[in-house]
């Protein structure tokens, strides 16, 4: 039998890090996943998942994400209950084995910044510049050339 989810959303708020008696983190989070078609007003719906990540991994994910954030992850369905106040509380929620952040962040001094709009982008180099594909041109090649 099979039981894996992949998702692609983004992070409805932080993630809440928590420690168990035993010193193992756990982070709960709610992932925004769009759905593949628009309503009958022509808006696209999105399914609000819950998930839960563990030990290291639940660590790394608070520390490089935020609200909003767009990550992949991939994990397992997985459905339990408890009582509350004498009624049984169901939930289901998705078990994250593996995450990807599939955007760069937004405080990074590394991300590459746009030139701003009323600025000309840098030319460029000399060497790629005589690269004849790079600068458009015509390339005379003969079929003996050709390795087939």
């Amino acid at each position: 039998m099979i039981n894996d989810a992949v998702l692609i959303g983004r992070l409805t708020k932080a993630v809440d890090v928590r420690y168990t008696q035993g010193g193992t983190a756990v982070g709960n989070f709610t992932l925004a996943v769009n759905r593949n078609f628009k309503n009958a007003a022509g808006e696209r719906e999105a399914d609000f998942i819950s998930c839960v990540i563990w030990k290291k991994s639940a660590e790394n994910l608070a520390n490089f994400t935020h609200k909003g954030t767009l990550i992949s992850v991939r994990g397992r369905i997985n459905t339990r209950h408890y009582d509350k106040d004498g009624s049984r509380v169901y939930v289901t929620e998705v078990v994250v084995d593996e995450f990807s952040l599939l955007e760069p962040r937004d405080s990074s001094p590394e991300a590459p910044q746009a030139p701003p709009p009323d600025e000309e982008p840098e030319p460029a180099p000399a060497q790629e510049a005589a690269d004849p594909l790079a600068a458009g041109q015509p390339i005379d090649i003969s079929d003996d050339d050709l390795p087939f």
